[in-house]
């Protein structure tokens, strides 16, 4: 049996194939977090956005970018430090995210409204963090969307001690498709390289906040969106939209 090819090409095809994948068995998920995001803009909420480790890229494609929603926020561990008096040297800890009562900590550090969403991004689904955010915005009584790896998640043992994956507990989760430890490309003697679920996870974002706008701009409500601070006059006019969400948006750091 001939090996299989390494290279960019067999990686943008591989690649390829998993965004058609994500976009064909995403339709209701994303319908379903399209009209959550709405709502929720809508009733003057925030979508907050939380995720660890490399899925924190994801949540920067969710808040504060051009061409995204204004009413968004960043959930992060350097939130202990920017607001909740920390000295920085916590974030050196390689376990901090595994603490108990982080999540809880952090969802006060956010002062979320009822009105608000969360979207938790997690590939395995299954990080202690996670899932303890997860139950406390449940148990706070906001809708909440997950962005996983069904199949990474179903493929390993639940971590948390109530046995609930990030899946088990949101209204809509969006699959970015990714396969179970997320790399692609087979490699000689084991493993893989090639990590996709953020180009997928990417997309669905992007997918959904178009859902969003279309059924606010049909329901006759405009939505507030970034607009490049790059283009003239751009950072002063998201300055004036973002000014209605003072002390509710924060982009994190560091």
């Amino acid at each position: 049996m001939a090996e299989a090819q390494i290279s960019a090409a067999a990686f943008a095809d591989a690649g390829r194939a998993a965004v058609e994948r994500a976009v064909e068995a995403n339709k209701d998920a994303v319908a379903a977090a399209g009209r959550l995001f709405a709502d929720c803009v809508a009733a003057d909420g925030v979508i907050h956005g939380f995720g660890t480790g490399h899925s924190q890229a994801t949540v920067l494609e969710i808040v504060g970018r051009a061409g995204g929603l204004i009413p968004t926020n960043r959930i992060g561990l350097s939130d202990l430090v920017l607001r909740g008096g920390d000295d920085r040297s916590v974030l050196a800890d390689p376990l901090l995210e595994r603490s108990p009562g982080l999540a809880k900590r952090l969802y006060e550090l956010a002062t979320p409204r009822p009105q608000d969403l969360f979207v938790i991004v997690s590939n395995s689904g299954v990080n202690n963090s996670v899932v303890d955010m997860a139950l406390h915005v449940k148990e706070a009584g906001h809708r909440l969307v997950a962005l996983t790896s069904l199949t990474h998640t179903r493929a390993v043992p639940a971590l948390h001690p109530s046995g609930r994956r990030l899946a088990d507990l949101a209204d809509a989760v969006l699959d970015n498709c990714a396969p179970a430890g997320d790399a692609l490309l087979p490699l000689p003697g084991g493993g893989a390289l090639g990590g996709v679920s953020t180009i997928t996870s990417a997309l669905l974002v992007q997918m959904v906040v178009a859902e969003a706008v279309g059924l606010l701009t049909a329901e006759g409500v405009t939505a507030p969106v970034y607009v490049s601070a790059n283009l003239p006059g751009g950072f002063e006019r998201n300055a004036v939209l973002e000014e209605h969400y003072a002390g509710r948006i924060h982009r994190g750091g560091f």
